[in-house]
């Protein structure tokens, strides 16, 4: 190594390299970790000097030197990679390591425009210095690398076209506490940001990508989820794609609802001109979707929604396969499916379904959800109705091409929208839920905006949260957590601003919240319990049971506080109906625990005092935000001990929580046999959780014969997971080949499933109506 190397300061001078003051930045970002060489690190950094090296670069070098290191051998080399670009990032943010008080902080940024003036007016410098003794910065050191360049990427205040930075990461939890409670009374609000401030600083509760990288600024858009319906009128179609370049510009995802839109070759204008059909409406939709960027902070990304049984479902479900010309494919958008017991029924019986434009089919398509039983007696005698232009295809047919194109792409989703409604909190005869969103937990009422300013349309937003199961000691934690959790997002709904008036009334009316899990494998291995053998299922149970009820009673207190949401009348707990009495049976014999809390007063409160909220759980997938707090995203299984994210800085390496005393006892995706304990885990949790569940399922083609995943095991998890009572179907999951590595990328994993992977196959078994729905 030659020591004879200059490095050039931040003023333009330069000096000699001082290798000693190297070391011990170095050395100080080791203290207490197990199995780093700090030694091992100067030297891959070494080789890469070069005179006149500027101070940022070599600060940059040592990050990536440490970076690269990261092993399940070596797992701690995360948390020193971490620790030198937390120094990093100080030294970008306030020219120093130390940060600077919290008043002179916000003061400054407030000048600026990159903070809210509101934190000024609302706030003293008393309580700012108050807060700032709540304040650990050295938690910052609890980061892994993956998660601090998620900070630098995504969260934290910055000018995202220069990247320069303004602010650490204890700065973003204490001020988005104070947000959140800025309007409780004088006397209670500093204990609440105190204890909120501890609960998500120390990742007990985990913040979604809209809440962390926008509450303190003058942005005020933060629900992660926006559900939007649209008509079969030109203006309700413009009016929706309004609302989604709105909505996608202020960070949200979108799921869309476009099942409404009548057949190609439709009469329009009483016969004078025949209608376009879906297609170019879609399209519509996608460009609506991609013309924003998000801030930079995500792109835009919509799934949309419609019947299995519509006239046009054949070239629908094509729409991202690759095979095609782009006048016939909109392959930009996702899609969502929907089914209901009639559909199952047809296929297992080996039978036909019948297509229909929803335009024809007077009252069919609002039965489709909200009155099943009215709508198998009109499906019925639409089919008989000679007069009305249909098409018959065989189901078992249209269920595979529906199974050929989820495998293919990994992301035709799907809907049972009979499970959406009959296990809902909302009355479908007065609320019914027509859709779901971007990611497939979300289940709210929609209605279609006839204009752009239509007040009585309803655009549903969700906004989330979630707790991190490895984080928590006892279930009965949930209480403390759940309280805080419900009452800083309800004052998230009065404290956010409405870009669209059905948004705004949809949201004052219902308070929807999404509360949902983070680090469960993790959860499942400390407890010595699999995915794969159901042992795990009574834990599952106690624990969502424990986490649903605390929510429950979090929100009945609330509403004794400042009265329930004013649609509570449109919920089916108005009725004293609880998720517990609503689930689908055929659980129980998958599952037997009994119930350990008094519901039977939780009900009562319920019923005398309401909700603030008309929902409260929904489990989303936390593929980002799960990365904060060092845990496994969601509910999913980790592909790898380590798995590898990419971002704009290059690949991120993360190890699964406790490798070292755990790593026996984690279960890797692609060793688990079949999807059966695991949809069994999802049946169990959506007994409580009163939207849905991102749920996914996996494939490895490789243990099948001639390496196709046979067609009957496709349908026959479908119809697993319809009869455990599971409301919606997200990401289909195939091992390509590069799966073999023990080093893989979830999101690659996820988001690009080969074709040529999963060849499945045509199969009649599920004809013979085996599994009973």
């Amino acid at each position: 190594m030659n020591n004879n190397l200059s490095v050039t300061k931040r003023n333009g001078e330069q000096e000699p390299i001082d290798l000693e003051k190297i070391h011990k930045v170095i050395t100080w970002a080791a203290e207490g970790l197990q199995n780093v060489s700090v030694s091992q690190v100067e030297i891959k950094a070494h080789i890469q000097f070069y005179d006149g090296i500027k101070t940022a670069e070599i600060h940059e070098t040592l990050i990536k030197s440490a970076a690269d290191l990261i092993s399940t051998d070596a797992p701690d080399y995360q948390y020193l990679a971490a620790r030198l670009a937390i120094f990093h990032l100080r030294k970008k943010a306030f020219g120093r390591f130390e940060p600077p008080k919290l008043f002179s902080h916000v003061a400054r940024m407030v000048d600026m425009g990159k903070y809210d003036t509101h934190l000024l007016e609302d706030y003293t410098a008393e309580e700012f210095a108050e807060m700032d003794s709540y304040i650990d910065h050295w938690r910052d050191m609890n980061f892994s690398y993956a998660a601090v360049k998620q900070l630098e990427g995504k969260y934290l205040a910055q000018n995202r076209v220069t990247g320069e930075i303004y602010e650490s990461a204890q700065f973003l939890y204490i001020l988005v506490a104070a947000c959140l409670f800025a309007n409780y009374p004088k006397d209670t609000r500093l204990g609440y940001i105190r204890r909120f401030y501890d609960a998500t600083s120390t990742f007990k509760l985990s913040l979604p990508t809209p809440i962390m990288s926008g509450v303190r600024t003058p942005t005020r858009q933060f629900s992660s989820c926006v559900l939007i319906e649209t008509g079969d009128s030109l203006d309700s179609i413009n009016a929706t794609a309004s609302a989604i370049v709105k909505y996608v510009s202020q960070r949200a995802g979108i799921g869309v609802n476009a099942g409404r839109i009548r057949a190609l070759g439709s009469p329009i204008r009483g016969g004078e001109a025949f209608h376009t059909g879906c297609i170019p409406f879609y399209k519509y939709f996608q460009t609506a979707v991609k013309s924003c960027s998000q801030g930079g902070v995500r792109g835009g990304a919509a799934t949309l929604f419609y019947p299995l049984w519509h006239l046009e479902v054949e070239s629908l479900l094509v729409l991202k396969n690759n095979r095609g010309v782009e006048e016939n494919r909109v392959r930009h958008l996702d899609y969502g499916v929907q089914f209901n017991k009639l559909m199952y029924q047809r296929m297992m019986k080996d039978d036909y379904i019948t297509l229909f434009s929803p335009s024809d089919v007077p009252g069919l398509y609002d039965a489709f959800f909200a009155d099943q039983p009215k709508f198998e007696e009109l499906y019925v005698k639409y089919e008989q109705d000679e007069s009305i232009r249909k098409k018959r295809i065989k189901a078992m047919e249209l269920f595979s091409l529906f199974m050929q194109e989820r495998a293919s792409t990994g992301r035709i989703y799907l809907q049972n929208v009979d499970h959406c409604n009959t296990h809902s909190p909302f009355d479908p005869k007065v609320a019914p839920v027509r859709q779901s969103n971007l990611c497939l937990e979300i289940a709210l009422p929609t209605k279609p905006l006839e204009h752009v300013n239509d007040e009585n349309g309803e655009i549903a937003l969700c906004t989330l949260s979630a707790f991190n199961l490895g984080a928590i000691k006892s279930l009965d934690e949930f209480e403390e957590l759940a309280d805080l959790a419900v009452r800083a997002l309800d004052s998230l709904l009065d404290y956010q601003d409405y870009p669209v008036p059905a948004a705004y009334n949809a949201t004052m009316n219902r308070r929807t919240l999404g509360i949902g899990v983070i680090n469960f494998a993790y959860y499942l291995a400390k407890n010595g319990v699999k995915y794969s053998d159901f042992s795990a299922n009574s834990l599952v149970h106690k624990t969502f049971e424990a986490m649903q009820y605390h929510l429950l009673k979090a929100s009945n207190n609330l509403a004794k506080e400042k009265g329930a949401c004013p649609k509570f009348n449109e919920t089916t707990y108005s009725q004293g109906v609880l998720p517990i009495d609503s689930y689908k049976k055929d659980l129980d014999s998958v599952c037997n625990e009994p119930l350990h809390l008094d519901w039977e007063s939780l009900r009562a409160d319920i019923v005398e005092h309401g909700l603030r909220n008309s929902t409260l759980s929904a489990l989303m997938p936390s593929e980002t935000s799960s990365q904060i707090s060092n845990a496994t995203n969601g509910i999913e299984p980790p592909r790898g001990h380590i798995s590898i994210k990419s971002s704009k800085d290059g690949v991120l390496k993360q190890v699964v929580p406790e490798y070292e005393r755990l790593k026996d006892q984690y279960e890797l995706l692609w060793d688990i046999p079949s999807n059966d304990g695991y949809l069994q885990l999802c049946g169990i949790m959506q007994k409580f959780v009163d939207q849905t569940i991102s749920a996914n399922t996996s494939y490895n083609p490789s243990k099948y014969e001639n390496g196709k995943v046979p067609m009957r095991l496709l349908l026959k998890d479908l119809l697993t997971a319809y009869k455990l009572g599971v409301k919606t179907l997200y990401y289909h999951n195939t091992r390509d080949g590069a799966s073999d590595s023990p080093v893989e990328s979830t999101q690659a994993a996820q988001a690009k499933p080969t074709a040529q992977e999963v060849v499945v196959e045509e199969d009649d078994d599920c004809a013979g109506g085996a599994c009973k729905i």
